[in-house]
């Protein structure tokens, strides 16, 4: 993301989006009632509709602006979507007429707010910074290899493949089996699509290091490898590794990582009846009276109390912890420590004290 023009103290922000992340990172920073401008595609109707002159349906490029009602991250489509109300645009648009912004990862747009909260300055500022590393996770076992890269919002799930690797000490004869080269190649091939810097590789027993001696054999990635241990496979291997010790520090400026530390924190406090409270009753009444060091919320919760006309009540629970100086952080659902707080009605804190409920 690349901020072009910013005035956080007067409300206004003028970015462009470059990425899935900058896309995910817009759809919580955007909230009803902001005014949001960008170029659209806006069907416009010519003619009166009598005989002698036909009404047309004409597409035309407009810059427009809109008073928000709705924020949808359609991933699926690798798009933003924004509705609400026209209040500017060309002369021939009408005012108070509906419009969805179909936001795109290379598109420019300007946000206006009565006030940006402290946590949207950072995610914004966060998206524009190189600091975050570019990290392929690849997990493997006797037959399956799976691979993704880290994302802001989780991570992407990129392939799987299969292949066989004959058991040590087994009599069983297997012809030579390409699985390590395929493997490598694939490595190859994301690592130049993606930019990667650091490469995870995991798995049980000793599969990650005949990989890795293939790798230092036919490339010169094995200086971005990480060796990690995990026991389950696909989805839930990729998962397992971001909680593992040995990928601390290639991970440790990643947000995936530090969300997944977050909540994990979280769970022990509540296992042991430390200071955390879950759930929105307990959380709001911690926030009520400035006890949450650290409030945590998914963004599944955000875009269902939007839907459900609550997302005054979250907000105004974000806002309070703001304003005594609490961290707020918003969890991707997408990852597994997403999915755990939405367990809890996704919301909880960390707290400065312990409460009695």
């Amino acid at each position: 993301m690349k901020i072009l023009k910013q005035e956080f103290n007067k409300g206004y922000v003028f970015l462009k989006s470059e990425s899935m992340d900058d896309l995910w990172c817009l759809s919580q920073v955007i909230d009803d009632g902001d005014l949001v401008a960008s170029k659209t595609i806006r069907k416009i109707k010519i003619g009166d509709g009598s005989e002698q002159r036909k009404t047309d349906v004409v597409k035309r490029p407009a810059l427009i602006k809109i008073s928000v009602e709705k924020v949808e991250f359609a991933k699926a489509s690798n798009n933003l979507r924004v509705s609400g109300k026209i209040v500017d645009g060309p002369d021939d648009v009408p005012r108070g007429s509906y419009h969805t912004l179909t936001i795109e990862e290379d598109a420019s747009l300007s946000i206006e707010k009565e006030k940006f909260l402290n946590y949207q300055i950072n995610k914004l500022k966060e998206a524009t910074s190189s600091q975050s590393s570019k990290v392929l996770i690849c997990t493997l076992d006797r037959e399956t290899a799976a691979f993704a890269i880290l994302k802001n919002y989780g991570f992407e799930y990129l392939s799987e493949i299969e292949g066989h690797i004959q058991k040590k000490g087994s009599p069983e004869v297997v012809k030579e089996s390409t699985f390590y080269s395929d493997i490598t190649k694939i490595l190859q091939e994301y690592v130049s699509r993606y930019g990667i810097e650091h490469i995870i590789i995991a798995s049980p027993a000793f599969f990650k290091d005949d990989l890795l001696k293939e790798i230092k054999k036919k490339t010169d990635l094995a200086s971005r490898i990480t060796l990690a241990t995990c026991y389950s496979s696909g989805k839930s291997a990729i998962a397992e590794v971001l909680k593992r010790d040995e990928v601390k520090t290639v991970l440790k400026q990643d947000r995936t990582y530090v969300e997944t530390s977050l909540v994990e924190e979280l769970f022990m406090e509540i296992g042991k009846n430390g200071p955390a409270a879950y759930g929105f009753q307990q959380v709001s009444a911690a926030a009520s009276i400035g006890a949450v060091r650290t409030l945590l919320v998914t963004d599944s919760l955000i875009q269902e109390s939007r839907e459900n006309n609550t997302f005054n009540l979250l907000d105004r629970v974000m806002r309070s912890v703001e304003k005594s100086s609490g961290d707020v952080r918003i969890i991707s659902s997408e990852n597994e420590a997403g999915k755990k707080l939405d367990g809890l009605g996704g919301i909880g804190a960390i707290l400065r004290y312990r409460l009695e409920y």
